[in-house]
Parts: C-alpha cells; structure tokens; sequence
C-alpha cells in the first residue's frame, strides 16, 4: 500500500469535454506514495479502437465471432531507469504529477458508441512499473466526436439532399369487406440529437374494426467481422395516437421528441453501424397489424427549437357505410 493514489486524467477543451480530430490531448499523471519508491518505468497510453465480439452455438461448442480496428496508438515514457530494470528511477514521497501532451490524429475515425455487441473507445492508460510482480494501472475515456458531417452518407450524396425534405408513404390493408388506409408524412427525414419532429397520420377506416396509430422509434445496430455479421434491432415506443372507430376517417399530428441520449446514425467504421427508421403501426384486433416505415437520420449537435404545431384530432367525413 505504498502507492496510495494513481491517476490519469485529461483537460477539458470544451465544455461538453469532447474531442476532435486535430485537438490537443493533454492532461496529467498523478503519484501519491507514503514513502520513496524504485520505479523501473512510469509511461501514459492514447488509444482510439473499434471492437466487436458475439457468441454463436455451433453444435455442442460455443464459438467466440470477434474483430477489431486500431485507429491511433501513442506512447510517452515520463520515466524510465537507465539500465532496464534496476530501479533507478525514484518517486519521493507525497503527491507527485507528471504532465502529457497528445495530439489526436487528423482523421476521419468514427465517434465513441458502445452497441450491444461492440463499442469504440478513445482511452488514456497509465502505467506504473515497480518490478515484474508490482505493476500499478489506472484508465480513463474521454469522448470523440467524428470530422465528418454526414458519417453516414459515404457513398450517397442523396441521403444528405433528402435530410430536410419530407418523407411520405401510404399503406392499404384489407380486412373482410372493408379495408384501411393509412397515409403517414414525417416533417423531414434528418433529426438531431434531443430535437422533436412532426409526423401526421391519416386514417381512412372503412373496416368493420377501430384502430390506433402507434408511433416508433426502430434502432438498428450492425456488427461485422471478417466472415459473420449479426444485428441487433430495437424498437422504442414514442406514443400512441387516438382510437379511430369504424368507418370514418381521422387525421393526428404529433410531435415525437428524439431522445438526447441516442447515438447518431453512423456508417463510417468497417466493424459496426447504427441506423434508424420512423415506424407507425395501427394497432386492434386484427389479424396481422399494417405498419409504415420511414427512413429517419438522426444527426450529433444541439437540437434547434422545435416550431411546435398544436397537437390535434381533425374528424373528417363519415365514411358511406
């Protein structure tokens, strides 16, 4: 119990604490012993990597699916004996702090996200060497924002067009001798982080049954390796709207309010992806309920206020019966 703190922490060089490619990483190592200490070596680690693992069964063994990416890796030695291992190097007692300086790559590399089978981490390790048998570690993350704008939109400048546009579909479904019609038109198609965002539904119910509308959020998380892929999907429910009886026809306007905490859509890492779609269900005693998807693109950075529409139920005319 020599060592009786060990610590590595970096400087914040924004309020929100995070980084960017080109920043600065700098920070310190702090050394608190209750007496002089030997050290063979005292060194700090900057580390940004991808990895993805899952399990599969394959008859009776369990088989380990995994890969990973190393986008940068840097090293600096504070303190280091002179004759590889002799312990020449000493720390005297008290509070002792080492200062470092990094500077994180000017590159494309994805933001850190931690998915159900795999994470991308940007860390700072440090490491205290005594002897081969007394090694002291410490680690911390800090958080990293991409450089691109669109990490989602490598291949297709069409997505980025389409992100103010509206996004509309309509679905018919038969059921006995009636049928309904369902008309869904989400405000735009790309979304930031906390923002909200109007999506309208029309419903022509000229079936025997009432129907609600249900508003979703689908969460789509992709993981690769080298010779097996496996997804993971996630549906968050927003809200539902009101009942539309049979044989009329009614239109709501919600607003659905994306949470803050959800990471962006992203396409820019070979390991993992993470996407979303706008699902609308309607919900009753039927048999198989219809649903409409959108496309939903939900983009990192503080949300502009949203010009809120009053929520309404507009009642049309009755349809003949």
């Amino acid at each position: 119990m020599t060592v009786k703190h060990f610590l590595v922490e970096y400087n914040k060089v924004n309020e929100r604490g995070t980084f960017f490619p080109g920043d600065i990483l700098s920070g310190k190592v702090t050394v608190v012993t209750s007496k002089e200490i030997k050290v063979q070596c005292l060194l700090v680690k900057a580390k940004g990597k991808a990895k993805v693992t899952w399990y599969e069964q394959e008859g009776q063994a369990v088989v380990v699916q995994s890969d990973k990416k190393k986008y940068f890796y840097f090293q600096h030695i504070i303190l280091q004996d002179k004759n590889k291992g002799d312990g020449s190097e000493i720390i005297r007692p008290g509070r002792n702090v080492y200062p470092f300086t990094f500077v994180i790559p000017n590159i494309d590399m994805p933001s850190s996200y931690e998915g159900k089978w795999g994470k991308i981490t940007y860390s700072l390790r440090a490491q205290l060497t005594r002897s081969i048998w007394l090694v002291h570690k410490t680690k911390t993350k800090f958080p990293f924002l991409t450089k691109s704008e669109f990490p989602f939109a490598s291949k297709s400048e069409m997505i980025i067009i389409g992100l103010k546009e509206q996004q509309c579909a309509t679905r018919i479904s038969f059921y006995g001798p009636g049928k309904v019609t369902m008309n869904v038109t989400s405000e735009k198609m790309g979304v930031k982080q906390g923002e909200a965002m109007g999506v309208s539904v029309e419903i022509l119910n000229n079936s025997a049954r009432t129907v609600a509308p249900k508003f979703y959020l689908c969460e789509k998380q992709t993981f690769v390796n080298q010779t097996k892929r496996i997804v993971h999907t996630n549906d968050i429910l927003f809200g539902t709207g009101d009942p539309v009886p049979a044989e009329t026809s009614q239109t709501v306007t919600k607003v659905l309010s994306i949470p803050p905490y959800l990471p962006p859509t992203f396409f820019n890492c070979s390991l993992m992806k993470n996407e979303y779609m706008l699902k609308v269900t309607l919900d009753g005693t039927l048999a198989r309920d219809p649903e409409i998807r959108l496309p939903l693109v939900i983009l990192s950075g503080s949300p502009k206020p949203h010009q809120q529409k009053p929520r309404r139920s507009i009642w049309f005319r009755q349809l003949p019966g």
